[in-house]
């Protein structure tokens, strides 16, 4: 099928995907770029893929092709793209195995795309989205995540309610946080075996409320003349000693 209209009502609702509320009114996104769309579709995500007419891509998925005037007025990259893809959302609301992150107000799309990347990397079965956390089918979220968003459980939820579901099933709370802190490199193998582990934002940190569910506090030793890391960055750290 060949669109050319931005008057078209399919095309029209690709744009309206810009916002937030139509993309959960209709549990689906776009994700923008050949790399993504692959993703997208060897994880079994892809509905539609939207290409440029003239390109080519053959995958067995329904196929609009569009001109670039189209894909421009889709897309929200400022360098542009000849594939886009529309995808269904995860709309997973229970927690998968024993080893969960929790985003406590995390506000950077770039720093919600490292994390979850990093999730993946360092065999976390579940990510907990927190109150105030920036929403996941964020166009610039997807592309931090490079497609590692389609590869692992990620719920949204409210972070004292998993809190005390994971400490009524005897898997230990750390909260990230420098004061009275343990060093992550002295955690045993079995402080690894399972963990709710709880992020903060860039800013603030973790909330007092959280932190006080918690059953201990994590902390990255390093050169004092460094204040404080990104927490994409220190995510990426911590995730990369509790998989080891």
């Amino acid at each position: 099928m060949l669109i050319t209209s931005l008057e078209n009502e399919r095309i029209k609702n690709y744009i309206k995907l810009k916002d937030k509320k139509y993309r959960k009114k209709t549990n689906t996104f776009i994700v923008e770029g050949l790399h993504l769309v692959l993703e997208a579709y060897k994880s079994g995500n892809l509905l539609e893929l939207i290409i440029e007419k003239d390109e080519v891509l053959p995958i067995s998925v329904p196929t609009i092709y569009v001109t670039s005037e189209i894909i421009n007025k889709i897309s929200d990259l400022d360098t542009p793209v000849h594939v886009l893809g529309l995808c269904k959302m995860n709309n997973s609301k229970e927690i998968v195995g024993s080893k969960i992150l929790m985003l406590d107000g995390i506000q950077d799309p770039g720093n919600l795309g490292t994390i979850i990347r990093s999730s993946v990397a360092f065999g976390v079965s579940t990510i907990v989205l927190g109150n105030n956390t920036v929403d996941l089918f964020n166009s610039k979220v997807m592309r931090a995540t490079q497609g590692m968003i389609f590869y692992i459980n990620i719920i949204s939820a409210d972070l004292k309610d998993i809190i005390l579901s994971l400490k009524s099933k005897e898997i230990p709370i750390y909260g990230t946080k420098v004061e009275y802190g343990e060093d992550v490199r002295s955690f045993s193998q079995k402080d690894k075996t399972s963990y709710g582990l709880v992020v903060g934002n860039e800013g603030n940190g973790v909330s007092s409320e959280v932190l006080d569910l918690c059953d201990k506090y994590i902390y990255i030793d390093m050169d004092s003349r460094v204040e404080s890391l990104n927490v994409g960055v220190a995510t990426s750290i911590i995730l990369y000693e509790l998989n080891r």
